[in-house]
């Protein structure tokens, strides 16, 4: 049972009916004297709750009327600040895997109803059909394809169309520079066992994926935070103070297209600097690069790959968070350690089996790669612009938010001493895993930080998800702000979307 105060649990249920549009724009909100006899509470608790909603921006009193629902205008969110260009001390990452192994284990331990942690679109909105029915095809053109040896860089067919795809982001490879991986994870670490030892320093965007982190540890590798914004990506100025005081930096790892948790796309220039600033200090660059294709644009974005011209990039991609999450397929273009790159995938984990590189395959090769992912950016944008007017309308005032042009999530910065953790906690306790900002990077700069899942098309279930980390959220930003005084209730958020 919650422990909030009555009117602001009455609040909290018509707040989510508003939201879910049961009292629509223009409706008479129900009278005073209704929700007393109703839900069975005083005229002053009916009042306060009335008053708190209109606080809000989400009723209007009208004279001798009662209360309506406002039409909803358009909330503007909060642009996440800038970072500043401070570079943290190599991190031995003590305790790291444990807090993210913690968070995942939590998350399969509670009987979770919806989750909003994860990275993938709903099962619906993947060509299923169409890549099962390919994948019968392949084992009727070859009844014998699990006789047969794999081949060691993989299907020859799936990496030629690998190339061409890659041709839309400016990259030029051949077939024979891609090797098939078992998805993007195994991608990067391949490529840090190529260019690192342990005990060595790879520069890493602050926040970043915390799966990186998992394999940084796991490596030996020491990481060293570079701070990166919600807009522009990795900052060029830390990178340049960072080689400074650390002469030993062995590889930057980075995602300039829609970075993971921010959102951010590095702009054209700055992803040529990159490159080029990494080439003249002798610094591997290994790019990310799984999420561009759900850019809204249909024009592919560019890779910073593209302004290679010496080997010194090693592009790591996937195809399972835009394809298919259960097939884990992936690839690598190792530039000038290719060769090194293949003997290890060899030595670790020998090649990838053939049907699925032979069903998707015959996907990409028929146009139903490009017709899935235009129907993709359109729903996972829909379900962005929804999901970033909810945490406007629900989520305690003072939230900050990223909204990216593209991706599967939303980066949420909730009011100073908001503690993500709790948020977690709590959520998890009512059936709904979200992914707390800790995770994310081993300093404690993103405590008050949540990332959001954007996948799912709105459903009661959903509306049912957001409400419920919305009423958490709220009540946790409550229990942080000092003693002295609580601060006030803004009724709306007032600056730009990002």
């Amino acid at each position: 049972m919650s422990s909030d105060p009555l009117y602001q649990q009455l609040a909290d249920h018509y707040r989510h009916a508003i939201g879910a549009r049961t009292l629509a724009p223009g409706d008479r909100m129900p009278s005073v004297r209704t929700l007393m006899a109703t839900h069975g509470v005083s005229l002053s608790t009916a009042l306060q709750a009335c008053r708190q909603l209109e606080r809000e921006g989400l009723l209007q009193a009208r004279p001798r009327s009662g209360y309506f629902v406002c039409a909803p205008a358009r909330p503007s969110i909060t642009s996440i600040d800038e970072p500043t260009n401070l570079v943290a001390d190599p991190a031995q990452y003590i305790g790291i895997h444990e807090r993210i192994s913690y968070v995942l284990a939590r998350s399969q331990q509670e009987s979770v109803k919806f989750n909003l942690g994860g990275a993938s679109a709903a099962a619906g909105l993947y060509p299923i059909d169409a890549l099962r029915n390919a994948a019968r095809r392949a084992l009727q053109r070859d009844p014998m394809l699990y006789g047969e040896a794999v081949k060691p860089r993989g299907h020859d067919p799936l990496r030629t169309a690998l190339a061409r795809l890659a041709l839309a982001m400016r990259v030029q490879l051949s077939p024979d520079e891609i090797l098939i991986t078992h998805g993007c994870t195994e991608a990067l670490q391949l490529a840090l066992r190529a260019v690192a030892n342990p005990g060595d320093v790879v520069a890493v965007e602050s926040p970043t994926y915390y799966g990186l982190l998992q394999i940084l540890e796991s490596l030996g590798v020491r990481a060293l935070e570079i701070p990166c914004s919600a807009q522009t990506g990795i900052s060029l100025e830390a990178l340049e103070l960072a080689v400074r005081s650390y002469k030993d930096i062995k590889a930057v790892v980075a995602m300039p297209n829609l970075q993971n948790p921010l959102g951010s796309i590095m702009p054209d220039e700055q992803k040529a600097t990159l490159v080029q600033w990494c080439e003249k200090n002798g610094i591997a660059l290994i790019e990310d690069d799984c999420s561009s294709a759900t850019a809204d644009s249909d024009m592919a974005l560019r890779a910073a790959k593209s302004w290679d011209r010496s080997g010194n990039v090693i592009y790591c991609s996937s195809l399972h968070k835009v394809l298919a999450p259960g097939m884990r397929l992936g690839w690598i273009a190792g530039g000038k350690w290719h060769a090194r790159i293949e003997m290890l995938k060899f030595a670790l984990s020998r090649p990838n089996e053939m049907l699925t590189q032979t069903a998707v395959a015959e996907f990409i090769v028929s146009g139903g790669y490009e017709r899935h992912l235009r129907r993709l950016r359109a729903a996972l944008k829909r379900q962005r612009d929804w999901m970033a007017q909810a945490v406007a309308t629900s989520f305690p005032p003072g939230t900050k938010l990223s909204v990216p042009r593209g991706g599967m999530h939303l980066w949420v910065e909730l009011p100073d001493g908001t503690s993500s953790e709790q948020v977690f906690e709590r959520a998890l306790q009512e059936g709904v895993y979200v992914a707390p900002g800790v995770i994310f990077s081993n300093s404690g700069r993103f405590e008050p930080c949540l990332r959001i899942n954007c996948g799912s098309p709105r459903s009661a279930g959903l509306e049912e998800a957001v409400a419920i980390v919305a009423a958490v959220a709220r009540k946790v930003a409550r229990e942080a702000m000092p003693a002295s005084g609580a601060a006030p209730v803004e009724s709306a958020f007032r600056t730009t979307v990002a």
